[in-house]
C-alpha cells in the first residue's frame, strides 16, 4: 500500500502540491490519521448503542440470558471506544520535554482497558448462564429474540467492517483488534439465534447452553486481544517489515552493509533505528546525505513510518574497531 495515500482527498492533495517527508509533513498526516480514528470510533459507538439498547429491551422483555450476554458484549464493544478515543485524542499532542517520544503508547494502554472490559463482560455472560442453567426459566417472546439477535449480527458486521477499513487505512491495530471485536460479536449473536431456534423446538437448556457458548467464544476473544496487547507492550513487529526495511536499505546508494534494524510501534505509528555502513573515505557532509538517503527510502518502504533514526558508520579498515571505546558498556 502506498504510505502516501489516504482516501480520495489525500490523494488529491497529493497530486496537486508536492509531498514532503519533513516533520510539518508528518505532524499534518499524523492530525489527520488521529481525527480519522476518533470519528471512526464515534460513529461505531452509534451503531453499537442502537444496537445494544434494541437489544436490551428484549432482554427486559424476554428474560433470555443468551441475549443478555450477546447485550452485554455488545455494550462493553461499544464502552471500549472510550478509552481509544481518549488514546487518539492523546496521540494528538505533540512531545513534550518528560515525553519526548510523544503520547502514542496511550494507545497500547487503551488496549490494556479494552481487554479489562472484555474480561469483565466474559464473566458477567458466564454468571448468567450458569444461574439459568442452576434455576431454569421460560424465555418469553422468541420471535423478538430472534429479530434482536439478527440485529445484532447485523449492528456488529457494519461496524466491524467499518473499524477495519479505517483502523488499516490509519495503521491502527487497535483499532482493527476492536473491529474484529464487534465481528466475534456478531457470531455471537447468531448463536443466540440458534438458541431461541433451540428453545422453538421445545430443548429448555437451549438458552443457558447457548450462552454457556457465548462466554467461551468471548473467551476466546479475551485471549486474542490479550495477545496483540502484549505484543505491542513488548514491542513485537511482523518480521516482513524487518525484511522490507533491509531490502530497502540495500537499495540506497552509498550504503555498503547494513548492521542492525530495530522497528517499533507507539500506538499507530511506527519508528525505526538502523545501522548502515558507509565508504571510510566519506566526509561528514557525504554520509549525511546518505543517511537521508536511508531515512527517505525507509519512509517509502513501511507503512504508517514516522521518525527513523539512522546511524552510520565507516567501512572498517585493517581490521579497525570504530567502536572499540564502547566494548566496556556492552
Amino acid at each position: 500500500m502506498d504510505p502516501h495515500r489516504h482516501g480520495v482527498f489525500a490523494r488529491a492533495r497529493h497530486l496537486l502540491r508536492p509531498h514532503s517527508h519533513g516533520t510539518a509533513g508528518r505532524v499534518d498526516r499524523e492530525l489527520e490519521s488521529a481525527a480519522e480514528g476518533m470519528r471512526a470510533l464515534w460513529i461505531s459507538v452509534a451503531g453499537l448503542g442502537v444496537t445494544a439498547l434494541v437489544q436490551a429491551a428484549v432482554v427486559a422483555a424476554s428474560g433470555s440470558v443468551a441475549l443478555l450476554g450477546d447485550t452485554l458484549h455488545n455494550a462493553a464493544d461499544a464502552l471500549t471506544a472510550v478509552p481509544l478515543a481518549a488514546a487518539f485524542w492523546l496521540a494528538r499532542r505533540p512531545p513534550s520535554r518528560r515525553y519526548t517520544y510523544g503520547y502514542g503508547r496511550a494507545e497500547d494502554l487503551a488496549g490494556m482497558l479494552v481487554v479489562a472490559v472484555i474480561a469483565v463482560s466474559c464473566a458477567a455472560a458466564g454468571w448468567s448462564a450458569i444461574a439459568r442453567l442452576l434455576d431454569p426459566a421460560p424465555v418469553r417472546h422468541l420471535p423478538a429474540v430472534a429479530a434482536a439477535a439478527v440485529v445484532g449480527f447485523v449492528g456488529n458486521e457494519l461496524v466491524a467492517r467499518y473499524r477495519i477499513r479505517v483502523g488499516r487505512r490509519i495503521g491502527s491495530a487497535a483499532l482493527v483488534a476492536d473491529g474484529l471485536h464487534a465481528r466475534a460479536d456478531g457470531f455471537t449473536s447468531l448463536a443466540v439465534l440458534a438458541g431461541a431456534a433451540g428453545m422453538a423446538a421445545g430443548w429448555q437448556w437451549a438458552d443457558p447452553v447457548v450462552g454457556l457458548a457465548i462466554t467461551v467464544a468471548i473467551a476466546a476473544v479475551l485471549r486474542q486481544a490479550g495477545r496483540e496487547v502484549c505484543h505491542r507492550l513488548m514491542d513485537a513487529v511482523d518480521p516482513a517489515l524487518v525484511d522490507r526495511a533491509e531490502e530497502a536499505l540495500r537499495t540506497v546508494p552509498g550504503v555498503l552493509a547494513t548492521g542492525a534494524v530495530r522497528l517499533r510501534w507507539t500506538g499507530h505509528r511506527l519508528r525505526a533505528e538502523c545501522e548502515v555502513v558507509v565508504d571510510h573515505r566519506a566526509s561528514v557532509v557525504q554520509a549525511h546525505r546518505v543517511a537521508v538517503a536511508t531515512e527517505h527510502a525507509l519512509l517509502h518502504a513501511l507503512p504508517r513510518l514516522h521518525g527513523v533514526t539512522v546511524h552510520a558508520d565507516p567501512q572498517p579498515v585493517d581490521g579497525t574497531d570504530h567502536h572499540a571505546v564502547l566494548a566496556d558498556h556492552r
